[in-house]
């Protein structure tokens, strides 16, 4: 039977930081005795992940013995960083929104393409390395598939018909776990976390469990004289009327990411 955990060929393991992903680098590590030669596995940090998912990421390359490649998008460039020296303060994203001079929306999603797709192929051209791309997505996630495979991406997850499930069930057995409350199917603080792609009563939750969360987002805003979304308060509005999530949203209206779980 076909393993699609067997790597075949020059690989780059592009790791989120979430659960998912890091299910997807253990089985990987298990069909294969470790990790491969011409094998890398990137995480890009945008400054805005939540302390634990850093911390996450650690705890991972330090338990399994596998190395995890730490980047940060520069202008015209991308450094090479590790736990300690991450940034924490969200100054990758910033960078990029005053080197666009324009804030990412859910039309522009420049975000995710320059932070970290853009940011792995240039390490990997540093290295001069041609490898096939590994993401982590589940078979139970149709909608991030379809556009996926169609760019050629390496998604054995999917091919293993793993589902969220099966992730779950895996963390539950292990000695540590990725320190993020995991609700209704999703982990709320999972990538950037007030991404404009998470719905809204999402979003005022958070900023309900910690207020600080909005002040990066409130400040980009200010910086551009724009919002990061059109058809919803800004986070400036957001951080002040917390009080009044009932009033301001009827309805959750989040967009799919492919920043990865």
């Amino acid at each position: 039977m076909n393993d699609p955990f067997k790597i075949k060929g020059p690989t780059c393991i592009s790791f989120s930081g979430g659960r998912t992903s890091a299910y997807m680098l253990w089985r990987v590590l298990q069909s294969n005795d470790g990790l491969p030669s011409e094998t890398v596995v990137c995480f890009a940090n945008t400054g805005k992940e939540d302390e634990a998912t850093l911390r996450f990421v650690q705890d991972c390359a330090s338990n399994w013995s596998v190395n995890v490649v730490w980047l940060e998008y520069r202008h015209k460039g991308f450094s090479v960083v590790d736990y300690h020296g991450a940034s924490r303060k969200g100054e990758p994203f910033e960078e990029l929104i005053r080197v666009k001079n324009y804030l990412p929306n859910p039309v522009a999603r420049f975000c995710t393409e320059e932070l970290k797709v853009k940011v792995i192929d240039k390490y990997l051209a540093s290295i001069d390395l041609e490898a096939d791309t590994m993401v982590g997505v589940r078979s139970d996630e149709p909608r991030r598939l379809v556009k996926l495979r169609q760019r050629g991406l390496l998604i054995p997850l999917a091919d293993a018909n793993v589902t969220q499930d099966d992730v779950q069930l895996f963390w539950k057995s292990q000695p540590f776990n990725l320190g993020l409350s995991f609700r209704d199917g999703v982990t709320p603080l999972g990538n950037c976390d007030l991404c404009f792609l998470k719905g809204p009563n999402q979003i005022m939750g958070l900023i309900k469990d910690s207020p600080d969360r909005a002040v990066w987002w409130a400040q980009q805003e200010a910086a551009i004289k724009a919002t990061f979304r059109s058809d919803r308060p800004s986070y400036g509005q957001m951080h002040r009327f917390l009080t009044d999530q009932a009033d301001m949203f009827s309805k959750e209206g989040g967009v799919d990411c492919f920043c990865g779980d």
